[in-house]
């Protein structure tokens, strides 16, 4: 169960009397119902809000249904704990008096002498050391084991057997890592300093639960509540009856009152924004709302497949280089989804730049081809006996039944949904590729590089900038401070007042009492200095007087800085920029509105795609003015909607920039289309369509 701020939470109880056709309101990872909405509301932005721990990890700053999910692979991971070594892990934690990190190497170095069944570890054979499994613990004696052993091939293959003593056996790492054995400790016990296990699991172990003598005559202290032995405890209440009132616990009353105060508190003050999207309430502050636009529809293919559609298109589109595929819009892509014919350039080339790097790297796949002795290029004729094995090879029954239509020749009569979840098992088998796992590190090391280079730069910039204000302050006679708010009274006798302080400044020479005092020039040209710090132009008045302009001591920021400085600033930022999206590893939504519909941006396409919380509706925005209309819409009192229009601010002109070219070119291409149709009429040559542009691709970056 999650922790609210490291301690319990306890869930709220079903209602009472609860009638079967009463409209009621569950919250969905919890189970919980509830009669009243705003109650309901309440509790919702509660779980959503990060102020949950991971009970067995101790992960803090969650919400509480990622503080479940933690809990539940933290659990898995313990869960394979080999029940052999349980009881000695279990013997070492009780009444434990070890930090968690100290308890964990502990628990690990006492593991490390004892070996199991099944256990994967390194044994010396032939003068070489060979990886081995264990498959049984033979004893000799006492505290002499010796193991039956099965040697293992690379793909971890039982190729032989034989018996080891322990000296013979070698350990490369440790059994367990230090996070499993936290886990484990945590999930093991529900109390800490000193550690207690669970009672059933002690019970069901043989632990014992009586608490060492040592420990009889201490008492801790934890989150307030008094930890002691039975005896202590009634000894303490003998001694407390004559009072009238059994004390508490300094301890639970300090926390009780705390409670108290917080809880008052809590009711006190004002809402805090930005709070959960579905509790923002309309005020009059709030500006004036657009209605958010209703995003285009017309695709082409179903809509439960434009999803796969995207995936497949930005993931063939990204890594291009990689897969020696010349990348391709999104609109060519889908007309050729749709297109009958069997051997569009533009689908063959998509299959084949993936099954290229399968047979580099996919052992199973290359195998299966080897059986079959096909001829290693790929070409426009036999791609698809390719594309047969690879569905025998995947064996998914639901694609297999569009073999023989395909060994037919006629792959364009397949349905678009199976052609896109072919592709879709493509991708995701080229991902799982060594390969594809070495290039993705290699991108990941560049990006890291680059924002190390990126913080290395703005270090250096910023100390540049610090020394540069130093040496203008020094220059300007200031040494150890700031004159502000200082005023020049004349040229012979200066003085400079700032607050109630006035300090005289007599001109240097030998009779200066700057001198005997101790205080010196700020300057050897001191005669100069008051006249140049205070140069003020002058401008004529109606009256031919001169007026002195005050300049005030603290210039803004903008004021003094170079344009060429905040011009070169702003090249290296979209400079990195730049570099970041060309090592592009995952796509990842803008953001999300109050309804949980998620906004996808890709640069290549220039559209803003919108995908409903359940995937199954999606939708797009190609104009600038939507766009405009849809960020006057968002609410920023809301989590979701004010980190969406974030993103939306942030990335403005690029997405601006992209739908104006998309905009040009869908016009350009209604021209083309008018003077084709023109053309045909006049019987004039016409024009290529534009519509089949698709049909025209050529891989310009394909492997020879």
């Amino acid at each position: 169960m999650p922790l609210l701020r490291r301690k319990p939470f306890a869930l709220a109880k079903p209602p009472e009397e609860l009638k079967p056709d009463e409209l009621v309101y569950q919250i969905r990872f919890t189970k919980e119902i509830f009669r009243d909405y705003t109650d309901y509301l309440k509790r919702l932005n509660l779980y959503r809000q990060r102020v949950w721990t991971c009970k067995v990890t101790g992960k803090t700053g969650l919400t509480y249904e990622e503080a479940m999910v933690s809990e539940q692979h933290a659990t898995e991971k313990v869960q394979q704990f080999p029940k052999e070594l349980m009881t000695t892990a279990l013997g070492i934690i009780q009444y434990s008096m070890l930090p968690l990190k100290d308890l964990a190497d502990s628990i690990g170095e006492k593991l490390q002498e004892r070996l199991f069944v099944g256990a994967e570890l390194h044994g010396k054979k032939d003068d070489a050391v060979h990886p081995c499994r264990i498959l049984k613990v033979i004893e000799k004696g006492v505290d002499t084991f010796c193991y039956e052993v099965a040697w293992l091939d690379k793909n971890k293959n039982i190729s032989d057997q034989g018996e080891l003593s322990a000296e013979h056996l070698v350990h490369k790492k440790p059994l367990f890592s230090r996070n499993v054995l936290k886990s484990f400790i945590r999930e093991s016990t529900y109390r800490n300093a000193p550690w207690v296990l669970h009672d059933e699991l002690a019970k069901n172990h043989g632990i014992s639960t009586d608490i060492p003598e040592e420990l009889r005559r201490r008492v801790f202290y934890r989150d307030g509540l008094l930890i002691c032995s039975k005896k202590r405890k009634n000894e303490e209440s003998r001694e407390d009856a004559g009072n009238g009132k059994r004390k508490k616990s300094d301890g639970a009353q300090v926390e009780d009152s705390c409670q108290e105060k917080e809880n008052v508190q809590h009711k006190n003050k004002a809402i805090k924004y930005p709070i959960d999207d579905l509790l923002v309430k309309p005020s009059p502050d709030d500006p004036v709302f657009t209605n958010r636009p209703s995003p285009s529809k017309d695709f082409n293919i179903p809509m439960s497949c434009v999803g796969d559609l995207l995936m497949v298109w930005d993931m063939l589109n990204s890594f291009g280089r990689l897969l020696h595929l010349l990348p391709y819009s999104l609109e060519d892509f889908e007309n050729a989804i749709c297109h009958k014919d069997s051997n569009v350039v533009l689908l063959v080339e998509s299959h084949a730049a993936l099954f290229r790097l399968l047979i580099k790297d996919d052992d199973e796949y290359s195998s299966a081809l080897k059986n079959r002795k096909l001829k290693s290029k790929i070409t426009m004729i036999n791609w698809t006996e390719y594309l047969c094995y690879f569905l025998e090879v995947i064996n998914i029954p639901e694609l297999r039944c569009h073999e023989a239509t395909i060994k037919r020749g006629h792959y364009g009569l397949v349905d678009v949904s199976a052609k896109l979840e072919i592709l879709g098992e493509l991708v995701n088998r080229a991902l799982e590729t060594t390969i594809f796992r070495e290039k993705l590190e290699e991108i990941i090391e560049q990006r890291q590089a680059l924002r190390r280079e990126e913080a290395l730069e703005n270090g250096r910039r910023r100390k540049e900038e610090k020394e540069r204000l130093k040496a203008e302050s020094e220059s300007n006679g200031v040494v150890d401070g700031h004159l502000d708010g200082a005023k020049v009274l004349s040229n012979d006798n200066h003085s400079i007042q700032n607050g109630d302080v006035v300090i005289a400044i007599e001109p240097s020479g030998q009779n200066n009492p700057l001198d005997r005092s101790g205080i010196k020039p700020l300057n050897p040209a001191s005669k100069k200095t008051p006249k140049k710090l205070n140069s003020e132009p002058k401008e004529p008045t109606k009256n031919g007087k001169e007026l002195s302009r005050k300049e005030s001591p603290k210039q803004s920021k903008a004021d003094k800085e170079d344009p060429s400085e905040k011009n070169s600033e702003e090249l290296r930022k979209e400079y990195y920029e730049r570099e970041m999206e060309k090592r592009f590893v995952r796509r990842s939504p803008l953001g999300k509105d109050r309804d949980y519909n998620r906004y996808w941006w890709f640069g290549r396409d220039g559209r803003i795609f919108v995908e409903s919380c359940d995937s199954k509706e999606w939708g797009y925005y190609s104009s600038k003015e939507e766009l405009d209309a849809l960020m006057s819409s968002l609410n920023c009192k809301g989590e979701r909607e004010r980190a969406l229009r974030k993103q939306l601010e942030k990335y403005y002109t690029k997405i601006c920039s992209e739908l104006q070219k998309r905009s040009k070119d869908l016009m350009h291409r209604i021209i083309d289309e008018s003077v084709l149709r023109r053309s045909t009429r006049v019987r004039a040559p016409p024009r290529q369509n534009p519509a089949n542009a698709f049909l025209r691709y050529v891989n310009k970056w394909k492997e020879e």
